[in-house]
């Protein structure tokens, strides 16, 4: 089965995908004026605007559960696996995808927001619902949502539950199979509660649990300062192909940090407009912001911390594409979480390699939360003129089964499904944005033109700008007009 599933990754990670999503987040950077530099502040004040309504999370809910999908495995083991098999230079590029990608996650989420709709009672949106009615491709629309499905549902859990799995077992010599039961209980416990629950659960757990993990690594960094520009030299001349010993893996480096960039940070996977949809906002633009703003938080700060982490201590191996070892810092320890609980446990004996096992879990368990919710919303999108009860509950049961499977197989495996499955709806959802980006740039130039005017929340409107099948928000814009 790995040998089908790595040759299937051939193909939908070819190099075709990996420059497109930098080119992508660059072309994006360029048409929004680098709106993810001008407008850093307004991106923070927006967070705490929004309040919560009957149908629609608050702003900041909305990035938490946006947050639990990006900040997971990706942050811890994404970031060893970006250097053991791309070397140190792969983190430029995590980078530079997360800096071009953040406006590449204004467009997708913008236009989440512009074509939501309210589903018994909720918000709901995203790339499905988007293609339908901003482009009216409803065959294009279905593929996505059944893509979604899949991949959330089924082939993205098993990737958190297999790297908790792993380092449970690593920290505390917990088995897999015990780690797997405790798993399935608690999401059963949470996803059975519904949307509301989710976001109580991430707005308390994904704050504590990123700022938890950067003050460690801070401490880490701070034991070791002197040691911080060689590693930033090292990051550059690698991703550059002027290392000596990184020299020949340019093209690695790139690889491996694009498709572990945008595993980790989500930027144009199309996940982020799912939360961002569910938000109660008065402005597309605004929620826009919001989400560009979590992919810095989820690269530059989370991803960044474990990499000066693993490469100011030294603990990670390279390997070449001949399979041959380029660097050996770590002898006979398995490309992944091992790395960071080695960088963590020379820091902190006995201590440092559980913190990052329960690191670890709250960052995969969230993430498998945040995976459920997009399922769901895409269930939903697929079953609008149906009764969907007993298909949540098949998708509630199968991603379960997905996650008590992924503690107990191999991590190659794993993460070769994962990868097929970020994949195939970045591809599908890349060329949605290209398409339909009209909407989200009118929404940013709208909201930039009412702050200049004076206005501190902007208001939308689509009619005033043109923007057709958005009849949400053309009722609460006229609903707006009556309280006033």
């Amino acid at each position: 089965m790995q040998a089908t599933v790595d040759w299937i990754n051939g193909w939908v990670w070819s190099p075709a995908l990996v420059y497109l999503c930098l080119l992508v987040g660059l072309y994006f950077s360029i048409r929004t004026r680098f709106m993810q530099v001008r407008h850093m502040g307004e991106m923070v004040r927006a967070m705490f605007r929004g309040k919560s309504s009957a149908a629609g999370v608050s702003s900041f809910q909305a990035l938490t559960i946006a947050l639990s999908g990006r900040v997971g495995t990706g942050n811890i083991a994404g970031v060893a696996t970006a250097i053991g098999f791309g070397g140190p230079g792969a983190i430029f590029w995590m980078w530079m995808v997360a800096f071009l990608g953040a406006a590449t996650a204004y467009i997708e989420s913008a236009l989440g927001q512009i074509y939501k709709t309210e589903h018994h009672g909720l918000y709901r949106g995203g790339p499905a619902y988007y293609i339908e009615r901003g482009l009216g491709w409803r065959v294009y629309a279905i593929v996505f949502a059944v893509a979604t499905v899949i991949a959330c549902g089924l082939l993205l859990p098993g990737v958190q539950t297999n790297s908790i799995a792993a380092s449970m077992e690593n920290a505390f010599g917990v088995a897999p199979a015990v780690t797997g039961t405790i798993i399935v209980i608690l999401l059963g416990l949470i996803i059975f509660g519904g949307v509301r629950r989710i976001a109580q659960v991430t707005q308390v757990v994904v704050p504590f649990m990123a700022l938890g993990y950067i003050l460690a690594a801070a401490v880490v960094v701070a034991l070791n300062v002197e040691k911080v520009p060689e590693v930033f030299r090292l990051i550059l001349s690698s991703a550059f192909g002027m290392d000596a010993g990184f020299g020949a893996m340019i093209g690695l480096a790139i690889q491996w940090g694009v498709k572990r960039g945008v595993y980790s940070n989500e930027a144009g996977q199309g996940t982020g407009p799912h939360a961002a949809s569910a938000a109660e906002v008065p402005h597309p633009a605004a929620q826009g912001l919001v989400q560009a703003f979590s992919v810095y938080i989820d690269t530059l700060f989370v991803c960044s911390a474990t990499a000066f982490m693993v490469l100011i201590t030294g603990t990670y191996n390279v390997t070449g594409a001949d399979g041959q070892q380029v660097f050996t810092g770590l002898a006979n320890i398995a490309t992944g979480t091992g790395f960071t609980q080695a960088a963590m446990e020379q820091v902190l004996p006995g201590f440092g390699s559980m913190f990052v096992a329960v690191a670890l879990f709250f960052f995969a368990f969230t993430t498998v939360i945040a995976y459920y919710y997009i399922a769901e919303t895409n269930v939903a999108y697929l079953t609008r003129n149906l009764r969907s009860d007993a298909l949540i509950f098949v998708l509630r049961v199968a991603l379960i089964a997905s996650a008590l499977y992924g503690c107990v197989r191999t991590s190659d495996l794993a993460w070769g499904l994962g990868d097929i499955g970020v994949g195939i709806m970045a591809w599908l959802n890349i060329i949605a944005i290209l398409v339909l980006q009209k909407p989200a740039l009118l929404a940013l130039k709208d909201y930039e033109a009412q702050q200049a005017q004076g206005r501190i929340e902007p208001q939308f409107d689509p009619r005033a700008l043109g923007i057709d099948k958005a009849e949400l928000w053309v009722k609460l814009a006229d609903r707006r007009k009556r309280e006033a």
